[in-house]
Parts: C-alpha cells; structure tokens; sequence
C-alpha cells in the first residue's frame, strides 16, 4: 500500500506533464526551465527551514527538521540534526518528535534506526504498537529472535497503531504557509500555483517518515504454525493494525485476519475489507494527482493536513469530501487498468 507515501510520486509526475510546443524545442528550453525550478525550489526550501528554526516550540521544530533533511550542505546550526534535537527538547515535544529523531543516524554504519530515540520511544509510548514493530526489526536484523519475540507480544498488547505521519504532516503543512512561495518556484503548465508548491513539499517531504517493522512482523507470524501462543498473538496484532494510523499497516492486519482466519467466511471477509483498503488508496493517489492542476484541491488537502490525526484520517477524510465511496464497486479488481475508468 503506498498511501499517502504514494502523493509525492503523484504530485512530481503531475508536475513534470509539459505541454511543450515541440519536441525540438523542449529539449532545447525545458532542461535549463526545470533546473532552474528545482534550484528556486530548494531555495525556497531552505527559506523556510531558516524562518521556522528560531521557534522555541516542537511542532514548528519538526517541521524545520523534516525540511532540512533533504537538503545539502545545510549549515550545522540548521540542519537535521540540531534540529531534531532541539524539538525532541522542546515545550511540547512528544512521541512524534523522537519518532522522526529514528532518522538521524548513519545508515552506512548501520546505526538506523537511532538507537538513543529509540530507547525512548519504548518508555514514552508503551502502548504504540508501531513502536514495538520497529524493536521487532531491528532485533531481527541484529539476530535477536527471542528479543522480537517478546516485540511482537508487546506489539500485540499495545493499543494503537501510530507512526506519525500525520503530526509530521501537520507540522509541515502549517511550516510552509510561512512563506509564499515564490515565482520562480512555480510551475505555468500545472495551474495550481503557490498551494501546489506547498502541497508538493508537504506531501514529498513526509513520505519519507521512518518505517516499522511491518515486513519482519508479517514473516514471523508466517512461522506460527503449531504455536498456539505466537498465533494468538498475531491475531491480536492483526486487530490492532486494522485500525492502524496507516494504510500500510492496516493491510498487514487484515491480511493476518485472513492467513489465520479460522473458517472461510472470516476470510472472505477480511479479504473484501482489504480489497476496499486498496480501492481507498488507489482512489486518494488519483485525487491527489490532480492537486498541481486544481488549486482548490491543493488547498484542501494541506487544510486536512493542518487539522491533524492521522495518514488515514486524511485518506479518508479526502475521500469523502470529493464525494468518493469508499467502498469498491462490485465488478472492481485491484491493480487492473481498467479500473482507471472507475
């Protein structure tokens, strides 16, 4: 499920569509137009990084923090790493914060996730199923299995599913309405103007949010076979992870339903709600596709964003304000192109 990690993609491919007046000119003009775009863009970016760094507070922090990662040659005083160690330190810093701090490490040493912020998190959110999924891999890739073992039971137990995409998104959305974007960073061809821009960054720079384990957790519950304890456990998990914070998630969760369903129907029934999941971010990544071309829906998209709650909240919330169902149709199949038409 690529969810809303999927947007960025969406947002750039829109963006790139030219509407050029031939294919000899093009090659002459549009290399030295989109250069010069992405260089006003960063530019922008690091605007943006620069005005929201002198806030004191976590949420504005954050949001300076995921702007600087991406960006070279940041000057230390405002790049990733001074700025996710002032918001995890900041008034008003939370899970979200240290959630986001998992990315400051150096993955050619294989130091990822860190494990400082991540020692932290498992004290500061116990109940976060997300948070023990992310133990559970990394004490897999470290050959820890009793270790992720005793993750997965905890995972089991928690009682949300949270990765914080959406207060990253939150953060983002309300750091960039900081300042307007300017011209030069705008894109003629895509008619959405500065909230596309916005939109664009917003969305881009979120996918990038450090992941759990899903993966490992889908591999060990695929060995439960005779073990009626990790079983049981998988199930748990799975009941968490449908009402998880992501789609990605949610799709682990039903389809443990399924793998460990205990008659046909329960599995038919899992397998239709995963069906309809598939539908719901298959149908938000077209809406959102058209975001660089109607400002409207640009602009709406980054309000869902600053009102807050969660990766699925927003997909779903997007849905039903364009007046999308979030139910698939009766003939509709997954990964088919004529479902394009629906």
């Amino acid at each position: 499920m690529p969810g809303l990690r999927q947007l960025a993609l969406a947002l750039v491919c829109t963006a790139g569509v030219a509407l050029a007046p031939s294919p000899a000119l093009a090659k002459k003009a549009q290399p030295s137009a989109q250069e010069a775009r992405t260089k006003a863009l960063v530019a922008f970016q690091r605007d943006l990084v620069s005005v929201l760094a002198p806030r004191a507070d976590a949420s504005p922090l954050l949001g300076a923090a995921l702007l600087a990662r991406p960006l070279p040659d940041q000057p230390k005083w405002n790049d990733f790493h001074s700025l996710i160690a002032r918001a995890v330190a900041a008034p008003g810093h939370g899970p979200a914060q240290r959630w986001v701090q998992l990315a400051d490490c150096d993955a050619k040493a294989d130091a990822c996730p860190n494990a400082d912020a991540l020692a932290v998190l498992v004290g500061q959110a116990p109940d976060n199923a997300a948070v023990w999924l992310l133990k559970l891999g990394q004490d897999l890739r470290n050959d820890k299995r009793d270790d992720a073992r005793a993750d997965l039971a905890r995972a089991a137990q928690a009682k949300v599913y949270d990765d914080y995409t959406g207060a990253s998104l939150q953060a983002l959305a309300n750091g960039v309405s900081m300042l307007p974007p300017p011209d030069a960073t705008l894109d003629p061809r895509a008619g959405a103007g500065a909230a596309g821009v916005q939109a664009m960054i917003v969305f881009g720079v979120a996918g990038a949010q450090p992941q759990p384990g899903l993966r490992a957790a889908a591999e060990l519950c695929q060995t439960a076979g005779e073990d009626k304890a990790l079983t049981a456990d998988c199930r748990q998990l799975g009941k968490t992870l449908e009402w998880a914070s992501s789609p990605l998630a949610r799709s682990l969760g039903l389809h443990l339903r399924e793998v460990l369903a205990s008659d046909g129907d329960e599995r038919a029934q899992a397998q239709r709600e995963r069906r309809d999941l598939i539908w719901q971010v298959q149908q938000f990544a077209q809406l959102a596709a058209r975001a660089q071309a109607d400002r409207m829906q640009a602009q709406h998209l980054l309000s869902l964003a600053r009102h807050g709650g969660t990766e699925m909240s927003l997909i779903l919330a997007a849905l039903r304000d364009a007046g999308m169902p979030t139910t698939a149709p009766a003939d509709w199949k997954p990964h088919k192109a004529e479902n394009d038409a629906h």
